[in-house]
């Protein structure tokens, strides 16, 4: 039931019984009736005003009034609401269930992922990428800008190096090298010699029966005794070799060999069979840490202290203010008004609106107070 205040019932019927005097004195004075409530009809009002005409009438009213009002009071309700401050209606505790409730507890859905790859799929392989120069991603001061930032890391770079040269699987890595090396010049060499090959072969022969050890193994051995002082230097030559300036240097001459070719150029990295597509397995992968990741403690955690960290940042602020961050201003907001305008105007001549109109309109007349005030045929 729809609540009224007294003052709406008394104003209601203060304008329903000027409205009913104005149509008897009409009658005595024997002039032409006012139109009807009913449009096209010809009746005179005070034979033809019942609640449920009267009903009728005020929701065809409402409908035109709304049709033509639409798009101002989509502009007005967003002044009204840019102007409250967004605490007042939004906290900290709603962002987060906003986050946690609807994005990452929910996985991606299958249509969504194949929307995904598909996109990826037209963007990588779309035929602009023939004629658009890599150097239309990346201009060449961002390429110096990266490139003196990784340059001036030094320290970062000997960890680095350190890590890759200096460690046993390096120099397990190492050592079987070498060793294969030296074993492939030495079987390559003796079996060009001809009988000097085979009097070496002889004397390696001989040399196993007298140490008792295989000459493979004593090689491996001392190989492995000496890799460490190689490690060494192989990571003393590559921080030697790698000084901020050879590292800036080496990016900036890379890129200015590749910024002229075509952006299509990074296909080759890419396999576009569909039983093997490149696409399929980055999208796996991708989702596949998604869905890891969005489960995780450590990921709600960020999450909360991120929302936090800007809800102290704009709980004062008004939502137009809020908005203006993400560039939505009434210029923005008057372009989507008209084009929503015809789901509006839409949604304004349906039946369920002008239902629930009616509906409510029904409560209001349906009052003691005022059909008692109105004083027709309550049919």
């Amino acid at each position: 039931m729809l609540t009224t205040t007294p003052q709406y019932n008394k104003l209601s019927i203060i304008m329903i019984s000027k409205h009913k005097q104005t149509s008897t004195d009409t009658q005595n004075s024997d002039t032409t009736s006012r139109s009807a409530v009913t449009e096209g009809s010809s009746t005179p009002l005070s034979a033809t005003l019942t609640i449920g005409r009267l009903i009728e009438a005020h929701v065809v009213f409402i409908q035109q009034w709304l049709r033509e009002q639409a798009q101002p009071l989509a502009m007005e309700a967003w002044q009204w609401l840019g102007a409250q401050p967004m605490r007042k209606y939004v906290s900290s505790e709603d962002l987060q269930r906003l986050l946690n409730d609807w994005l990452l507890s929910q996985p991606m859905t299958e249509i969504m992922r194949q929307d995904i790859r598909d996109i990826l799929q037209t963007l990588i392989y779309h035929p602009v990428n023939d004629s658009v120069p890599l150097s239309e991603l990346v201009d060449d001061a961002q390429v110096d800008t990266l490139a003196t930032y990784v340059g001036s890391h030094k320290q970062q770079r000997n960890i680095l190096i350190h890590t890759l040269v200096g460690n046993e699987t390096f120099a397990d890595l190492l050592t079987q090298t070498l060793y294969h090396a030296i074993n492939d010049f030495m079987e390559t060499t003796l079996d060009k010699a001809g009988g000097v090959g085979k009097l070496m072969k002889l004397g390696r022969s001989s040399f196993e029966k007298a140490t008792n050890r295989n000459l493979d193994e004593k090689l491996q051995a001392y190989l492995h005794r000496n890799i460490k002082d190689l490690t060494r230097r192989a990571e003393t030559n590559a921080q030697q070799h790698l000084s901020n300036e050879e590292v800036t240097r080496l990016l900036v001459t890379g890129w200015a060999r590749v910024k002229d070719q075509p952006v299509s150029q990074l296909q080759r990295y890419l396999n576009n069979n569909p039983d093997n597509s490149s696409i399929d397995h980055i999208e796996a992968s991708v989702q596949q840490s998604y869905n890891r990741l969005r489960l995780s403690p450590y990921l709600h955690s960020l999450v909360t202290a991120s929302v936090e960290t800007w809800y102290a940042n704009h709980q004062s602020d008004t939502i137009a203010t809020v908005a203006a961050s993400l560039a939505i201003d009434e210029q923005a907001m008057a372009q989507l008004s008209n084009a929503l305008l015809p789901i509006a105007q839409d949604a304004i001549e349906s039946t369920w609106l002008s239902a629930h109109i009616r509906e409510m309109l029904q409560a209001f007349y349906m009052q003691p107070n005022i059909k008692e005030g109105l004083g027709f045929d309550n049919t």
